[in-house]
């Protein structure tokens, strides 16, 4: 089993905050939540123990690309609410990261139901755990019909049209000329939504230039 490199860890904006400790990053992490660098720091120093530990479990490299990101999903999402002060809370007097991050690893290990081979989207090689993390959560920022349509289009690649069918049959009167703006809006709004050093980090935008734009390959996203 070979462990997969991840760029992001030679780049600048990550290098930048490598040095600080476990328990610096985790507390970064919460103070900032409009910056990704912190937990992209933790995913690079953590990533291979957790590639790790999954591919000795999954039945096949795409279930395991797949199992590995879902984890880090779940990571992502507990870091946040982890309660950081230390002694004035019971069980984090003796916390230590590596260990919890197996302990959740071990847990999604168990507890995933992984769908078929044929049915996952993602790769590994087009999108890794973090900035699938911060798509996702951009995702749940826009308004239900942005973010149905964007979904819809972007990942089933329907067309104007069929979306508009669809959702009239739905009960919502909705042109296709309507979904176009929609889709549009909710493709801008996406990249806005992502903090600006994961759109540094990951699509290569300059962290100053808050009006460019890149391309997202969505189904490899979600």
């Amino acid at each position: 089993m070979r462990i997969p490199q991840f760029p992001e860890s030679n780049h600048p904006l990550v290098k930048s905050v490598s040095h600080h400790s476990d328990q610096e990053l985790l507390t970064l992490f919460q103070r900032y939540p409009d910056e990704g660098k912190y937990f992209t720091a933790i995913f690079c120093r953590y990533s291979p123990i957790v590639f790790t530990l999954i591919g000795h479990s999954a039945r096949s490299p795409v279930q395991a690309d797949y199992l590995f990101a879902i984890t880090w999903r779940h990571i992502f999402h507990a870091i946040g609410e982890l309660d950081l002060r230390g002694a004035s809370v019971p069980g984090m007097e003796n916390f230590n990261l590596q260990n919890w991050i197996i302990n959740m690893t071990a847990l999604c290990i168990n507890q995933a139901e992984l769908p078929p081979v044929e049915s996952i989207h993602y790769c590994l090689q087009e999108a890794s755990p973090p900035l699938w993390c911060y798509v996702q959560q951009a995702l749940d920022l826009l308004p239900p019909i942005e973010r149905l349509v964007t979904l819809m289009t972007q990942t089933f690649h329907w067309s104007e049209a069929r979306i508009s069918a669809y959702l009239q049959a739905e009960g919502e009167s909705v042109s296709p000329d309507q979904i176009k703006n929609a889709i549009q809006t909710g493709c801008q709004r996406l990249q806005m939504f992502l903090p600006a050093d994961i759109r540094a980090i990951y699509l290569g935008q300059d962290i100053s230039n808050q009006e460019q734009e890149s391309e997202l390959d969505l189904p490899s996203l979600l």
